[in-house]
This record gives structure tokens, C-alpha cells and sequence, in this order.
């Protein structure tokens, strides 16, 4: 029942790590950690929606576990938060929302968001 520890079984099962990688070994893992509030496994498990890794791809559920991380002010959950919505996948797209969440990330000192902000500044 450790969350820390099931996130990172979950990944090791995703990397194939110590393990046979297994996509949905890792997924299952991820969510109950997940479900405990564990920020990582809640993005990883986004991101696992997102690209359709041992789940079927699923842009609203992606959405629903970076938004659950990036509230908690996990950095890495909140720039994923903003490719969604400047992308429009899973959300409406939406550029000033897509800011917002990588300004969140970017005041962090997240390098991803940074990136994406200026990116965005040059278009």
C-alpha cells in the first residue's frame, strides 16, 4: 500500500526494468498509487492515457490525471496540462490556457515549459 514504492514498481514494469516491460503491469501499478494522491503516478498514469501505453489512448483521461497532478503543483503534470490544451486533445484548444499551465511549470524552473513559452512567443 506504499504509493512511492507502487509508482515505482509501475515504472519499472514501463521501462522494463528488473522486469519484462509490461505496459499494463505498469498502468495497474500507477493507479493505485495514483488513487492514493501520488502526484508522479498520477502524471505518469496521464501519460500512459495519453499515448495509449498498456490502456486505450484516451485524451480525456489523460487530461483528468495531469490536471489531478498539476493542481498539486507537480511541474511536469502541469506542462503536460498545457500541450493538451495547445493541442486541443482532450480539452477545447486553448492558448491562453496553455500558457497558464506552462507559466505554472516555467516559475518552477521546469526546462520543458520554459521551452514551450518561448515556442509559443515566436509563433
Amino acid at each position: 500500500g506504499y504509493a512511492d514504492a507502487q509508482n515505482n514498481l509501475g515504472a519499472m514494469y514501463g521501462k522494463g526494468q528488473g522486469t519484462e516491460k509490461n505496459n499494463e503491469e505498469a498502468v495497474k501499478w500507477y493507479r493505485k498509487a495514483a488513487d492514493q494522491g501520488n502526484v508522479t503516478a498520477q502524471s505518469n498514469l496521464g501519460t500512459k492515457y495519453h499515448f495509449g501505453q498498456g490502456v486505450e489512448q484516451n485524451y480525456e483521461e489523460a487530461v483528468k490525471w495531469y490536471r489531478k497532478a498539476a493542481d498539486q503543483g507537480y511541474a511536469r503534470a502541469q506542462t503536460n496540462l498545457g500541450v493538451m490544451h495547445e493541442s486541443g486533445k482532450g480539452v477545447p484548444q486553448n492558448y491562453e490556457e496553455a500558457v497558464k499551465w506552462y507559466r505554472k511549470a516555467a516559475d518552477q524552473g521546469y526546462k520543458d515549459a520554459l521551452k514551450a513559452l518561448k515556442r509559443l512567443q515566436q509563433s
